[in-house]
């Protein structure tokens, strides 16, 4: 039996070692930390939820994501939050029209009485 004697050489652990590529860019070797996974969309403020979309409407966010050199899911939050802040703030105005409406039904009445 032949006993390999080649020399490892340890490379450090480090930020520069794996951007560098030193301790490899295989997919093969990447894992995701789902605990890191759940402290990130913590700290995003993001939640998972499940939602069944026909898959033209995928396929057209991908084009647009590749377009706009994102992915398609992000690309889809940014879509969907501008969406619920525009809605959001046509109700407001439509609110303060009304609130306004009221206080010059009020005043006008107020007048007439006195």
């Amino acid at each position: 039996m032949k006993i390999n004697t080649k020399k490892i050489q340890l490379i450090e652990s480090s930020d520069d070692a794996w951007e560098s590529g030193k301790l490899g860019c295989d997919e093969k070797y990447a894992a995701v930390d789902d605990q890191a996974t759940e402290e990130m969309d913590e700290d995003l403020g993001l939640q998972m939820i499940s939602i069944r979309l026909s898959k033209e409407l995928i396929n057209s966010f991908k084009l647009l994501g590749h377009k706009y050199g994102m992915g398609y899911q992000p690309l889809m939050r940014e879509a969907l939050k501008r969406f619920a802040d525009g809605e959001l703030k046509i109700i407001a105005k439509e609110v303060l029209e009304e609130q306004s409406q009221n206080q010059k039904t009020l005043k006008e009445k107020s007048k007439k009485a006195a």
